[in-house]
């Protein structure tokens, strides 16, 4: 499937795409992306990026258009998504785009053809991260993409963003309503509550409009596992060292923010 998934990537649909949302994602957001050049610029490599701004995420459509602008469309950027967002005639559309299954094997087979992907380790549970950590750097304890790293041979990639969690108030996410509604047989740990414009207050549904929130984003240097781990390095040691530098660079961005959603 993965193959298929890959294959499917389209750079002319993905510019067009890139050149019609991007100038709005930058005119809503405000964004800045700082250190594309850090991402390897030949051969494969994970990129590992904290997830913010929850049902409307918008991480990748502020990184996919400055990684295009920085590299062009004869790299493919594959990002790695829960099933859920490739469900029905969506599917077609998010393969053009390059975005796939998010497993393991899809991640190994994307990686051994030399393709650079990017994982959101933390999922919906960072994504709805309530606001009062929203400035913390939480996998809830998945390391699976350090495994997937070792597995290909490649560099980890970390990439931290700051904003996005500004977009509405994340109050909290739900798991003990989750449970209750019995969602967890369906793979839906969460069901997030907030608060924001112009719905109020969100119990998953109906969606908010994102406020207009300045977001950073900034990929910091590759990370050799081998190099700096050994050749068979400990997953749990690798992954603290990811999270610990990530921590770092999301504490320096959030020093620089003056005001919640100005910047």
């Amino acid at each position: 499937m993965g193959g298929t998934e890959r294959s499917a990537w389209d750079p002319a649909f993905t510019e067009q795409v890139v050149q019609r949302l991007g100038p709005a994602v930058r005119g809503w957001f405000r964004t800045e992306v700082r250190g594309i050049e850090r991402i390897p610029a030949t051969g494969p490599a994970l990129l590992v990026a904290n997830h913010s701004g929850g049902m409307a995420t918008p991480d990748v459509l502020v990184l996919a258009p400055a990684f295009y602008r920085h590299f062009g469309y004869d790299r493919p950027l594959h990002t790695l998504a829960h099933y859920g967002v490739l469900m029905g005639p969506l599917s077609l559309v998010m393969n053009r785009l390059g975005v796939i299954e998010a497993n393991p094997e899809n991640a190994v087979v994307a990686l051994d053809s030399g393709a650079l992907v990017l994982v959101f380790p933390g999922g919906d549970y960072d994504a709805y991260r309530p606001t009062s950590t929203a400035n913390v750097i939480d996998f809830n304890g998945r390391t699976g993409y350090v495994r997937t790293a070792v597995q290909a041979g490649v560099p980890l990639v970390p990439i931290v963003s700051i904003g996005a969690q500004e977009t509405q108030w994340f109050l909290s996410r739900g798991h003990r309503l989750a449970k209750l509604l019995r969602l967890t047989k369906f793979r839906l740990d969460i069901v997030p509550i907030s608060i924001g414009w112009p719905f109020g207050l969100s119990v998953f549904f109906p969606p908010n409009v994102p406020l207009p929130s300045k977001i950073v984003m900034e990929v910091l240097d590759p990370i050799d596992i081998v190099a700096d781990f050994g050749d068979d390095p400990d997953v749990d040691e690798v992954d603290a060292h990811v999270r610990s530098v990530m921590q770092r660079s999301l504490d320096r961005l959030a020093v620089e923010r003056r005001f919640p959603v100005l910047g």
